[in-house]
């Protein structure tokens, strides 16, 4: 299929992680009713983002997965006949736990998940502390509707990262997303902070030709620190935003965007074709030193 519905349910989150479930289900439901046939929830959506903090009782919010929620949202998936992205905190093991994301299709099957690959750790977002980095690799699932690829919020600053999964197949690339302000930052930072995150991931789908899809939480977290910016939007393959959530009300849009326009903005700008694939050793290296 060239022409998708793309269902984006921008919310904020509680501390109770079934109330949040039974949110994120409304809104799927909302989006499936304005026709969207893939739906993607935004980073951690059955929890408060608990990175914040170093604290051993977060790990009571762990799942396996497949498990509970990827069971429920199966259900609801083979229902409405929409696929589902959910990004869930994974407990893989006794004191191995990930950053994961589920990907269910319109007929209710699990098609595989996606661990996070690049943890950050800096004030605020502890995830060092909680994730243990991806192991599966860069992922695709062909779904009913389309091939797409699935990264996770810090992943979306790594070129590398849609480059490969977009080498993979994928027609389109969603990022789960939990990532806001400083309650105390000044609007100038705020506004620059998030052109920055923007404008990486435009860059993504210019430079891969595929359509962006970043999905974001909003509200006030962190005993009032921390505001989630929301701004969920979708870019075509030229970077062109095509709808944009606003930065603090809960949304659930649904968008349609042509797959088949891929190959046309392909041509026109090829740079796929042009790549110089013998040449690229050096950026497996951490870093190059030299005179």
């Amino acid at each position: 299929m060239g022409k998708v519905k793309i269902g984006l349910v921008q919310m904020s989150c509680s501390s109770d992680k079934q109330e949040n479930l039974r949110k994120a289900s409304l809104r799927i439901r909302e989006a499936a009713g304005q026709g969207a046939q893939i739906i993607c929830l935004q980073e951690l959506f059955t929890s408060l983002y608990f990175c914040d903090v170093e604290d051993y009782d977060q790990f009571k919010l762990a799942e396996p997965v497949p498990g509970p929620s990827t069971e429920l949202m199966s259900e609801l998936a083979a229902e409405l006949k929409v696929v589902i992205i959910a990004s869930l905190f994974e407990k893989r093991a006794q004191g191995i736990y990930h950053n994961t994301t589920a990907v269910i299709d319109a007929d209710g099957s699990y098609l595989g998940k996606y661990r996070k690959m690049h943890i950050p750790d800096d004030p605020a977002y502890y995830e060092k502390f909680y994730f243990t980095p991806g192991d599966l690799g860069y992922k695709i699932f062909h779904t009913r509707f389309a091939k797409i690829g699935v990264l996770i919020c810090w992943d979306q600053w790594y070129p590398e990262a849609a480059r490969i999964t977009v080498l993979m197949g994928a027609e389109i690339l969603f990022y789960p997303t939990a990532i806001g302000w400083a309650t105390s930052q000044d609007d100038a930072t705020n506004t620059e902070q998030y052109g920055a995150w923007q404008t990486i991931q435009r860059s993504h789908a210019v430079a891969n030709g595929v359509h962006v899809v970043s999905v974001n939480r909003v509200g006030v977290e962190q005993n009032g620190a921390m505001r989630f910016w929301g701004g969920s939007f979708i870019a075509n393959p030229l970077g062109t935003v095509l709808f944009q959530a606003s930065h603090d009300r809960e949304e659930t849009v649904s968008f349609e965007i042509d797959t088949d326009k891929t190959d046309s903005y392909r041509t026109h700008w090829p740079f796929l074709r042009d790549r110089r694939i013998d040449s690229y050793q050096p950026i497996t290296k951490r870093y190059i030193d030299g005179d």
